[in-house]
């Protein structure tokens, strides 16, 4: 299977396939005439890489899982581990929307009954300027 044929396949851009394979996280055949041909195992490869991409695994922690799986092991515990790590970081910065989302709010509330002004030699938008001094006070 030619690259395009392989990304069509599995719903991703031929420029996602071309990636991973230079990361070495896909080791297609080259052919006689220069073409890269990508095997079943490939294609199995490919879709556990979109799928692992998806669930929030990063590239890094891809290439460990693989790692791990070709040394012979089970790469379930492994899985489980890092699963955990990215569920803690989501959550942090799920955390941290809602406080932004918080300051956003309260910020246009204060705004909607503020009225514009010109700005001056020591002020941009004094809408910012305000809510910062606001909360830091």
């Amino acid at each position: 299977m030619k690259v395009a044929e392989l990304a069509k396949s599995l719903g991703t851009t031929a420029d996602t396939v071309r990636y991973y394979t230079r990361l070495g996280l896909l080791k297609p055949a080259k052919s006689v005439n220069g073409y890269k041909s990508y095997s079943n195992k490939e294609v199995s490869r490919l879709k556990f890489i979109l799928s692992a991409r998806n669930l929030g695994f990063s590239v890094a922690d891809i290439k460990e899982i693989i790692n791990e799986s070709e040394d012979g092991k089970s790469a379930c515990p492994l899985v489980r581990s890092l699963i955990k790590e990215r569920l803690e970081e989501t959550e942090k910065q799920f955390q941290a929307m809602l406080a932004l989302r918080g300051k956003m709010s309260s910020a246009l509330s204060q705004w909607e009954e503020m009225e514009d002004k010109a700005p001056t030699a020591n002020m941009v938008c004094h809408l910012i300027e305000n809510f910062e001094q606001i909360k830091k006070a």
